[in-house]
């Protein structure tokens, strides 16, 4: 078991005005042997974190470290993160037979023949749910599921410590999906594994994570146990992902009013050019937008205090019991 710490990480690629910033001081912790789930929008950074993990992003600032030790530092034939990407149509090598994708990922120990690198890799696939006799096909004969089951396979023949799963379902069918899923988290309970699962569907944050965390261009803004963030959210983006999900129930569960006209027809946020102060002001139901008094939001961040709030909340209203307050009245005349 093994605990990864996210700290201030920044991601920045090009420079002066076309620099774009990915990740933007980011701090987070997966305690050892537990789950945590990263959601946000398309674009908010969560994958390009998860790279900057395993050394396929350089960092612009900060560190990311395993139990103490900056990952950058790791240097061996065992490598201690392994990542399942998201696609598994194009993380396999098609010209390679799945037995030697997976063994291609043993540690290379002495006195390991080719009768036990066979032999470890029966059992990998076995504890995927396929077949040894898989071994010998190519990946152009497998359907997706089973790629993805390979593509576990093969993470976990690095003998990992942790393992970072970035959206790995979602290019699956619907129908192979929960299947995934389970296996995943019957593996990671088998183990003990320390897991960051990278999604965008909150009802498989909620089902597979203990703990939470919200990504919104770039940063950390709300964090913490998942029940306690899904039941109880205290930033108003987390609330806005809820309310967007498709059920009867999650917005009036929540207290969450419907998204006002003027929000609901604002761009999102220009990466490139970030807003000022907290970057969700322009479309936030609980900042100046549609609330006098909230100025703050405009000017100042909010990610500076967010470590004395609830769930380390980026958002200066974070302990307002409704963040929502009372509408900015309407204008005389206004229709």
């Amino acid at each position: 078991m093994s605990e990864l710490v996210f700290d201030g990480v920044s991601v920045r690629y090009g420079a002066r005005r076309h620099a774009l910033t990915a990740v933007d001081g980011a701090h987070l912790t997966v305690p050892s042997g537990q789950v945590v789930g990263l959601v946000g929008e398309s674009g908010s950074g969560k994958s390009t974190l998860a790279r900057a993990a395993v050394g396929l992003a350089p960092l612009t600032a900060g560190r990311i470290l395993l139990d103490g030790t900056d990952v950058r530092r790791l240097r061996g034939r065992r490598r201690p993160l392994q990542m399942v990407f998201q696609d598994p149509y194009s993380s396999l090598d098609p010209r390679m037979s799945i037995g030697d994708s997976v063994a291609e990922a043993l540690p290379r120990e002495r006195g390991r023949g080719a009768a036990a690198r066979r032999s470890e890799v029966a059992r990998l696939l076995e504890q995927v749910n396929l077949g040894p006799d898989r071994a010998s096909m190519l990946p152009g004969q497998l359907s997706g599921g089973q790629r993805q089951r390979v593509a576990v396979a093969r993470a976990l023949a690095g003998q990992p410590r942790v393992v970072i799963a970035d959206e790995i379902t979602s290019a699956l069918d619907v129908s192979v999906q929960g299947a995934v899923l389970n296996l995943v988290r019957d593996v990671q309970r088998q183990m003990n594994l320390t897991m960051l699962f990278i999604s965008h569907n909150l009802a498989v944050v909620r089902y597979l994570s203990d703990h939470v965390a919200v990504m919104y261009l770039g940063r950390i803004v709300e964090a913490g146990p998942t029940e306690q963030v899904l039941a109880d959210p205290r930033h108003p983006y987390t609330r806005d992902l809820l309310a967007a999900v498709p059920s009867r129930t999650s917005a009036s569960a929540l207290g969450v009013e419907p998204v006002d006209d003027a929000l609901a027809a604002t761009e999102p946020a220009d990466p490139h050019q970030p807003p000022p102060g907290c970057h969700y002001h322009p479309r936030c139901p609980a900042g100046p937008q549609l609330h006098d008094g909230r100025e703050l939001c405009r000017t100042e961040d909010p990610a500076e205090g967010a470590a004395a709030r609830p769930h380390r909340a980026a958002c200066h209203f974070a302990t307002t019991a409704d963040l929502a307050l009372t509408k900015r009245p309407q204008t005389e005349g206004a229709g």
